[in-house]
């Protein structure tokens, strides 16, 4: 356990910032199990809808630095990717 006050403020910013990352991490995972389950009941509408929110959840997070922008863009792309597969 760290003595020195500096040390201990650190140890609680990180706690804190963790915490805010795995919630951003665990919208970004939601919305897309969301998009790929649109994308296997073969509906394209609402796999349209959830993908336009799943890229407005990834973009949000790569903005707040949860994500890297290029880490962002290759999920965006990938389920750009699937939804245009159905036919």
């Amino acid at each position: 356990m760290a003595n020195i006050k500096s040390a201990k403020k650190r140890i609680l910013v990180a706690q804190t910032k963790t915490d805010r990352n795995k919630s951003i991490r665990s919208a970004v995972k939601t919305s897309i199990k969301k998009v790929e389950a649109a994308v296997a009941a073969n509906d394209k509408e609402a796999a349209q809808a959830a993908l336009l929110a799943a890229t407005s959840t990834i973009d949000k997070a790569a903005t707040k630095g949860v994500y890297h922008k290029n880490n962002a863009s290759r999920k965006v792309a990938r389920l750009a990717k699937l939804v245009n597969s159905i036919a």
